[in-house]
């Protein structure tokens, strides 16, 4: 009976699975979803098995395992829709409704990723900021409304920091074509991208008393504190529900008006998303158990909050979070 050497396989395993989390957010970055992330994360890790015997080391593991991901990533959007947020399809809502919200189920929508997915908190510190950044939920929707050319020399060129060759390389195109797109694609996400402001910033005592105040008037579902918790530019939207509001009293308006849950009905546990602060939010069932609902991913201005995106139907495992709370 022959014998099969797994030495290989043992070598690729060894060398590629340090890359597995920033690939998770490469491929995020492209296709707006953390299920299609995974699944094409898992594609290139078998084709790159596959073929890893005529691997022939003219670049690194890293760089070859890109290579691999972003080329499947531009095949599976061949075939996908753009994953846009509820504020990217039109203006926000005049009123807010007295009947309950209609979902919009055909639009495939942007989800979000947990931070413990795209990085590693033993990474240098630098890396971790700057994985932040290229994964906020503003960035991210913004790169959905380029072509997906574009989308891969974006995030190739400006995000991984890679030479114009390199990426005329992994893309089979000429230099002068990567600058040509780079230019382009610059130009449509401008109005978006990280600024030195928009950097992660350790939380100053008025935004920590800030979160504090969400948390409580959330769970006792204080219309009037939650008004004075926002902006006056504020912008509240919910996928899968295509209406999007703006101000403190619409906000409010919306929560007193579609949330379910009385007061003392929800529960806001602390996680992280996108390189954000972010709430599980739980709602009480009849048995007094309160249930996954929603989770709230935040910006923050210096005295107020300014944009929240409250996705439904989250798996709150991936986000470190228990599937019930008691208190």
């Amino acid at each position: 009976m022959p014998v099969t050497s797994t030495a290989p396989t043992d070598d690729f395993v060894a060398q590629a699975d340090s890359y597995r989390r920033e690939l998770i957010a490469h491929c995020y970055r492209m296709l707006g979803s953390l299920q299609d992330a995974e699944d094409l994360v898992q594609e290139t890790y078998l084709k790159a098995w596959r073929s890893y015997d005529r691997f022939e080391g003219r670049s690194s593991v890293r760089t070859w395992l890109y290579k691999i991901a972003t080329t499947t990533c531009l095949t599976a959007l061949e075939s996908r829709k753009r994953r846009p947020l509820p504020s990217g399809l039109g203006a926000p809502a005049d009123d807010v409704p007295h009947e309950k919200v209609v979902e919009s189920g055909e639009v495939p929508w942007l989800q979000p990723i947990p931070d413990g997915m795209i990085a590693d908190t033993a990474t240098d510190p630098a890396s971790i900021v700057g994985i932040r950044e290229s994964t906020r939920l503003a960035f991210i929707a913004a790169l959905q409304h380029l072509p997906a050319r574009q989308r891969a020399v974006l995030i190739l060129r400006d995000v991984l920091k890679w030479r114009a060759a390199e990426v005329a390389d992994s893309l089979e195109i000429s230099t002068a074509a990567v600058n040509s797109v780079l230019q382009r694609a610059r130009a449509q996400i401008a109005e978006v991208s990280p600024s030195e402001d928009d950097r992660p910033q350790p939380l100053t005592a008025e935004q920590e008393r800030l979160l504090e105040r969400y948390v409580a008037a959330f769970e006792a579902k204080d219309v009037s504190t939650i008004v004075d918790l926002f902006t006056a530019e504020a912008v509240w939207e919910m996928p899968p529900f295509r209406l999007w509001v703006r101000g403190g009293e619409r906000i409010a308006q919306l929560n007193a008006r579609q949330c379910p849950a009385g007061p003392d009905g929800l529960r806001l546990r602390h996680t992280r998303a996108n390189g954000q602060l972010a709430f599980g939010v739980y709602i009480r069932g009849d048995d007094d158990v309160f249930r996954p609902f929603q989770l709230h991913v935040l910006e923050l201005g210096e005295t107020r909050v300014e944009h929240v995106v409250c996705f439904f139907d989250v798996d709150f495992a991936k986000f470190g979070l228990p599937d019930s709370v008691t208190d």
